[in-house]
């Protein structure tokens, strides 16, 4: 079932007139909203975070038409591609979750928004049961009209991590953890077989001894991406959250992750009781690390696996890394 989808920002167009630049913190920007009554016209100081999001979105638009052939290849969505899409009726907001750019707290203060005051502390919710589905309602489950006032209306955003640093998260994640059977028997069986000459029968049974090398052969394969979709741990933001058909109204950043995540608190009026929680993960994938793991792949794999995320590297403002031997 397709459906043409009404997205603008929050049901408004919002254009933005800059009045003076010399100093971002006094720059004044105009904001003309349309609403369906009539114009409203504010001329409000907007604070550099508002310019910082402003200028966000303007590079996830510049970014859709300059690429549009690629970016824009299916014309409509199907409520089968809103599944990432959770939704807060109470607070009118849409979060995009994308694995592997904490999602679990967000979806663990998504849980404590929707939940009617069952839950006060996000920290109380257990990782597990911020993934079951059941617990969090999804745009996919809503009807046609539904799914479009909604995303006419509501609050939109989304979370977004510099692409390469994701993937090895994800491979780390996914890869060599042994508790992580089911993808050893799901990806990893399939991966070894695919991409290691004579590997051993354990191996092939097993499939939890991934390599690195062997998880980028399997993602530049032409066969993979025919064969199924990939994972939602290593697929593209832009084809998780469909960026291109979607008006995102933020786009925060794993970088800057506190920060942006109370400014959509804030923006949600929620910000005077609900903060992002905040914790220090050890075990984080840095950009050292990813550095690291493509130490050994070869310049060919690494032109083929950037030509995979590119769209992500442009979207979201991310430099080619400076470790990559492109071709």
């Amino acid at each position: 079932m397709d459906m043409e989808l009404n997205t603008g920002y929050n049901g408004f167009s919002l254009v933005t007139t800059t009045m003076s630049l010399e100093s971002p913190e006094n720059s004044l920007v105009a904001l003309i909203l349309a609403h369906p009554n009539g114009p409203v016209h504010l001329l409000l100081e907007l604070s550099n975070t508002a310019v910082l999001h402003q200028m966000r979105r303007d590079q996830v638009t510049d970014t859709c038409r300059a690429n549009s052939a690629t970016s824009r290849k299916r014309r409509v969505l199907t409520p089968n591609d809103l599944k990432h899409l959770v939704v807060d009726e109470d607070h009118e907001l849409i979060y995009c979750y994308v694995p592997k750019v904490a999602c679990t707290n967000w979806k663990r203060l998504m849980m404590v928004l929707t939940g009617r005051g069952k839950y006060s502390d996000p920290m109380e919710i257990p990782a597990n049961e911020a993934h079951v589905s059941a617990n969090l309602k999804t745009l996919n489950q809503y009807s046609i009209p539904e799914i479009n006032h909604r995303l006419k209306s509501y609050m939109k955003f989304l979370f977004v991590r510099e692409p390469f640093e994701r993937l090895v998260s994800a491979y780390r994640n996914k890869f060599t953890q042994k508790y992580n059977i089911s993808f050893h028997k799901r990806y990893g069986t399939k991966i070894i077989k695919r991409q290691r000459k004579n590997a051993t029968q354990e191996a092939l049974r097993k499939g939890d001894d991934v390599k690195f090398e062997e998880f980028v052969a399997y993602l530049i394969d032409p066969h993979t991406q025919r064969e199924e979709p990939f994972n939602e741990h290593w697929q593209t933001v832009y084809s998780l959250c469909h960026p291109c058909h979607i008006h995102y109204d933020l786009v925060g950043k794993y970088e800057t992750l506190e920060e942006d995540s109370n400014y959509v608190l804030q923006l949600a009026g929620v910000g005077s009781y609900l903060k992002f929680p905040t914790y220090a993960k050890s075990t984080r994938t840095t950009d050292e690390m990813t550095t690291e793991f493509f130490q050994n792949i070869s310049s060919e794999h690494q032109t083929q696996l950037y030509e995979v995320y590119k769209l992500d590297f442009l979207m979201f403002n991310y430099s080619v890394p400076s470790y990559l031997k492109l071709e």
